[in-house]
């Protein structure tokens, strides 16, 4: 039956039944009136308290439940008036797309744009599941939400809080779900929209398997929509799942704020397109659809669509150095770092003295931007003379998009989105492919059978009608081999294909729902042709096996498909890309044979903040093996897996695992790194071996991969990008002028004080002896250092109450904030000049305020809290419960003595930026080192037996801990210190923690592109322009794809060799014989090297005594390298030289003994 009042209205009702029931009895008794009214009243009160009651016992989590709908015989097509049918043991909360029986579709107005009233909406902060209602499904919902940050952190850092609001009070329909809508919704859910309803009519078929993930073999003959359901929900319990079975009208749109369709012809497109584009407000129409290796995506937000954000970067700031009186004036920057801005951008002034008329706030346009400097569009003429400072920053502006609805865009298309400048001629022929294909299905209700001649020239007969009736418009060559490739295609949906556009169409309904981003501007299309095999197939390789892998088969043929079962492969990390490659893999069926194997490896744990775009993990694996939890799900996907989780880190301690045998056995190898060592090591053992390896990363909205192709391509390590801008020491010790700067000294401080002292406070402790002489014997400032934090932890500072750590972070306080700058000011007064004569406080340096402690500021009590907490921690002594008592502790604080502070004369604050060290070596360091151990010597013997301390190791992901709290303290009273404008703990977390932003539509689009290059690898007869490395941004949307760069070519008479070769010279041989190989080629060796060893070097007349000794006992004797059983050659290192002595690099030499 229809719920037709949310829970609370339910028991409300309950209550008056039970009222009516006083009522009546009352009514036949002898009860005086005043009697009648308290019973009434007492009833009343009992209603209220009890329907409270019975509402807060709801679970708090909503149970992993869907909610099934289908449409009821008797109602209304033209209401579109659904009902639901509870599913036992299904929590009774409605989709928020479907009409109750006694409310008709289409009457209220989405969520977000229009309140008409209503009950509360499913809220998820709170987790209290309430029946939702139609009329009240907008942002007033999601401002009541709280965002779980341990989840969604790295999402969080690419999309901001508001973007993510407007996500929680969105509702989505995804139309079709075979592979493609399998792909999206997972996307949407992780990202946390309010609810996903899935659509589809039809029934599972084993042909879905080959890209559904969600789909086994139990799920043939169940609807797709429902059969999907119950696995979607548990990637977000949070998010509402819910389905519709049956066929869609177009009424039932208005519940949505995006609606995204997988698999509609034409003609419903239009319609639907047309409802949606004249709706008030307008809701966003994705038709989306994957046929084969092509594919495309079409977009329609509305005559009016409003981006807030076009790309999702930091507005760009500088810092003001001059301001010209001028018309136009000229703006000149320090050259700390270059400017960003561009010719029309806006900009906003601040903190400029001097030409004060400038701080008004007032948006002004710049024009003429070079690296250091711009061009302001204003008459300073008559403004005042700049003095000093300024921060300039950009001001980002909407952008107002007009779209063309599906059937106006059908005939004038514009500009298509291009992804591969090799293929400029290419949309628009797919433009007319897929319109020539709706149209064949349409007549004949079916799609074109692979390996069918008639259907193929049926759809080129098609298109080439289609094309003549364009007139000015007409493609000149119609390439009926591609559409030939595209008719054997058209029924299959490739789980790669579908893990790229999911992934594309994921971000386009991010941006529909909250303005974030700029949208597709209307068409794209895609094709990976070169992806099909390199040798024709023959019709009946087509021929589908009753498999899950027919739809496969039905692009690449059978005998590819067995290739793929064969495969050997490493899958190397099972983070979010690894999961997402384990789930591409074991739908493409590689390494699914009998004799194949999945090998991967990952020596992490599944953390909460992981669940928001691994979706292979759920809350329950949280501190599992990655690699295990992956491997398992993996297997549930595809059970003829043949997988192996190993939960090692690749690198050279682990060689013995991953030995040689290991790698000669692969067929391939691909990253799912976080870090470029790991990324570099592997491409060295790629290298080594000789083995195509396939990597990719991710940055928030950016993607990118690259192809390692032995012989074709460079490695990865043969390109880096430079390396990170450091700020100098000096900057982030006492000269900060950004919020970054405060963050790596709170970062610092924090490691410093919490971990480092008390590690080396135990490790002095656990040793005297040792930890004194190696004091001594390093003789420098970093151990006199060392010494003196541990003496003052152990003998000044210790703590053994709480009290102790109150006085010891109230002091902290003072010495940071206010005793440091006052030293500062001293040292360096604010009209203090350089040796030049210039000010020394300009431009970037920024001059100090001293900060006055008062228990009334909050962020002051709570820094002292914080730091509180933690000295406690690192001491073992237990928290008191009066401790987060506001008034109590700060009662506690002002029992604190804070000395008097006098600056002092002669302090050196290192200024040079170029120093790597704050302290200063003196001559007379032994003596105090000798000093201090003394000291050390006698507090250690007050201490008890076996007295230690407890480090604690930064944990940003952990909100309870206190880490970033104390971190954000630290970070925002050095910006209050310094005029900065100061960041919420959310923002430090992503900057100290040095969080990298990521989100899953970018992960899931980087792993279909590498699967689309994987089948090219496993084919293995592609050349180099067959490939294609990619650097994505879905923010813009980006896409860029180009053939990799060959590596260079190294030439030596008729030799010719790249990075990629490796000479081998076997039989054991001497080091006279070695070198005469060489001198073979017209090499002369002149120096031979075993790793860091040198063998042998012809300006050493010893190394004459070797030549007749073999090279892998030189090895042993000289290098003292051992040779595990499992290695039968050495490596080595020869430099050369020419003939008219010019050195040559040559290849690394293996050398084989056994």
């Amino acid at each position: 039956m229809a719920f037709l009042f949310t829970k609370q209205k339910k028991y409300l009702a309950l209550g008056f039944c039970l009222l009516c029931v006083i009522v009546v009895a009352c009514l036949f008794t002898d009860l005086e009136f005043f009697q009648i009214v308290l019973l009434i009243m007492v009833s009343m009160g009992f209603c209220g308290a009890f329907s409270s009651f019975l509402l807060h016992m709801l679970p708090k989590k909503r149970p992993v439940e869907v909610v099934q709908i289908d449409e009821d015989s008797s109602s209304d097509h033209n209401t579109g008036n659904l009902r639901k049918k509870p599913r036992t043991g299904c929590l009774t909360s409605s989709c928020p797309s479907i009409t109750s029986r006694t409310t008709t579709a289409g009457t209220g107005d989405r969520d977000g744009k229009k309140n008409s009233g209503g009950e509360e909406a499913n809220n998820s902060a709170s987790g209290t599941v309430v029946e939702p209602s139609l009329t009240n499904m907008g942002l007033e919902d999601a401002n009541m939400q709280d965002i779980d940050e341990d989840l969604h952190s790295r999402q969080l850092a690419v999309y901001g809080r508001e973007t993510m609001k407007r996500l929680f009070a969105s509702n989505v329909l995804i139309s079709g779900m075979q592979g493609l809508g399998a792909e999206i919704a997972k996307n949407l859910i992780l990202a946390g929209v309010k609810s996903v309803t899935l659509h589809d009519e039809g029934l599972v078929e084993l042909w879905d398997l080959s890209s559904n993930f969600i789909f086994s073999e139990n799920d043939v003959g169940k609807n797709r929509a429902f059969a999907s359901a119950q696995k979607l929900q548990e990637l977000n319990n949070v998010v509402l799942v819910s389905t519709l079975s049956t066929k869609l009208t177009k009424e039932q749109l208005s519940n949505f704020q995006a609606v995204v369709f997988t698999n509609i012809n034409l003609e419903t497109g239009i319609e639907f397109d047309n409802y949606c584009h004249n709706h008030q407000p307008p809701i966003a129409f994705i038709k989306t659809e994957v046929r084969g290796l092509f594919g495309n995506i079409f977009c329609d937000f509305g005559p009016e669509f409003t981006v807030t954000d076009v790309d999702g970067e930091e507005p760009h700031t500088g810092i003001i150095a001059s301001v010209s009186n001028d018309n136009p004036a000229l703006v000149t920057c320090v050259d700390d770092e270059r400017l960003e801005f561009q010719d029309g951008d806006l900009v906003i002034f601040s903190e400029i003295h001097g030409m004060t008329e400038l701080n008004d706030g007032k948006p002004r346009k710049v024009k003429s931007c070079r690296p250091y400097s711009f061009f302001l569009e204003e008459d300073t003429t008559n403004f005042g003379t700049y003095v000093k400072g300024g921060i300039v920053t950009q001001v980002k502006q909407p952008k107002v998009l007009n779209f063309k609805p599906l059937k106006e865009a059908l005939k004038t298309p514009g500009e298509f989105l291009l992804s591969d400048f090799s293929k400029f001629d290419r949309p628009p022929l797919l433009h007319l492919a897929f319109q020539a294909l709706d149209k064949f299905t349409c007549e004949l209700g079916r799609f074109p059978v692979a390996g069918s001649e008639d259907d193929a020239q049926k759809l080129i007969s098609i298109a080439t009608t289609m094309n003549e009736s364009l007139g000015d418009g007409k493609l000149e060559d119609l390439n009926p081999k591609l559409l030939r490739d595209f008719a054997n295609g058209a029924r299959a949906v490739l789980n790669p294909m579908a893990a790229m556009f999911g992934g594309i169409v994921g971000q386009e309904v991010v941006k529909a729902c909250s303005g974030k981003f700029h949208p597709l501007l209307q068409f794209f299309y895609f094709d990976s042709i070169e992806s099909l095999p390199t040798e024709p197939l023959d019709p009946s390789d087509y021929k589908p096996l009753n498999t899950r892998y027919d739809a496969q088969i039905s692009v690449f043929g059978a005998k590819f498909q067995k290739k793929l079962e064969d495969t050997r492969s490493f899958v190397v990390g099972s983070g979010a890309l690894g999961c997402e490659f384990l789930k591409n893999l074991a739908l493409m069926g590689v390494s699914c044979g009998t004799n194949a194997k999945l090998t991967v490896t990952d020596d992490d744990v599944i953390e909460k903040s992981n669940l928001s775009r691994q979706f292979l993990f759920r809350d329950w694996n949280i501190g599992q093996a990655k690699s295990t939890v992956a491997a398992s799900a993996a297997a549930l996907i595809n059970p003829r897996l043949q997988i192996e989780a190993l939960q090692n880190r690749v690198g050279p301690e682990t060689e013995t695992v991953f030995d040689d045998t290991f790698w000669e056995n692969l067929n391939v190898v691909i990253n799912a790194l976080d870090n470029v060592n790991a990324r570099l090591y592997v491409d060295q053992r790629c290298l080594y071996f000789q083995k195509p390896l396939l990597e990719s990363g991710t940055l928030g909205a950016k993607c990118n991969t690259q192809m390692v192709i032995p012989h074709l391509t460079e490695n990865y390590g043969a390109s880096r990008d430079p390396p990170e801008k450091q700020a100098p020491m000096c900057t982030v010790h006492s000269f900060p002028h950004n919020i970054d700067h405060c963050l790596t000294w709170a970062r610092s401080e924090f490691e410093g004080l919490l971990e480092k002292t008390p590690s080396e406070v135990n490790a002095y402790l656990s040793n005297p002896g040792e930890y004194t002489t190696s004091m001594r014997n390093a003789g420098d400032a970093q151990a006199r250092d060392n010494l003196e934090r541990v003496l003052e932890c152990l003998d000044r500072e210790r703590c053994e109450t709480f009290q102790d750590c109150i006085t010891w972070a109230r002091l902290k306080f003072e010495d940071y904030f206010s005793n440091r700058m006052k030293q500062l000011i001293y040292t360096f007064p604010e009209d203090a000049v350089t040796s030049t004569g210039a000010p020394f406080w300009s431009a970037p340096k920024r001059f100090p305020r001293p900060l006055e402690f008062s228990v009334s500021e909050p962020p002051h009590l709570h820094f002292v809290l914080a730091g509180s907490i933690l000295r406690a921690e690192t001491f073992g002594i237990p928290i008191p419960d009066w401790a987060k008592n506001p008034t109590t502790l700060a009662e506690a604080v002002d029992r604190v003595i804070v000395p008097d502070f006098q600056p002092k004369q002669g302090v050196k604050i290192e200024t040079d930026e170029s120093a790597t060290i704050l302290s200063s070596a003196s001559v007379d360091d032994a003596a105090v080192i000798d000093e201090l151990i003394k000291k050390l010597e006698q507090r250690r013997k007050t201490l008890p037996s076996g007295y230690v301390m407890k480090p604690i190791q930064f944990e940003k992901d952990d909100d309870t801990n206190y880490h970033m709290d104390f971190i954000a303290g630290l970070a925002n009273m050095r910006a209050r210190n310094y005029s900065i404008p100061e960041v919420d703990k959310l923002r430090a977390k992503f900057i100290a923690g040095r969080i990298i932003p990521a989100i899953a539509t970018s992960t899931a689009m980087a792993t279909g592109l590498v699967c689309l290059e994987l089948y090219k690898v496993i084919d293995g007869g592609h050349k180099v322009e067959d490939y294609r490395n990619t650097f994505a941004n879905l923010a813009l949307p980006l896409f860029s794809m180009a053939e990799p760069v060959p590596p260079k070519v190294i030439k030596h008479q008729e030799l010719s060799w790249t990075v990629w070769d490796r000479w081998s010279i076997k039989g054991n041989p001497t080091l006279r014989e070695l070198i005469k190989w060489l001198a073979d080629k017209g090499l002369d060796a002149y120096s031979i090297s075993c790793g860091s060893c040198l063998l042998y070097n012809s300006m050493f007349p010893r190394h004459k005594y070797r030549m007749d000794k073999k090279v892998v006992d030189l090895a042993q004797d000289v290098a003292k390298m051992e040779i595990p059983p499992y290695r039968h050659h050495l490596d080595l290192m020869v430099a050369c030289e020419d003939e008219e002595e010019n050195d040559i690099d040559i290849p690394m030499v293996s050398v084989y003994f056994r």
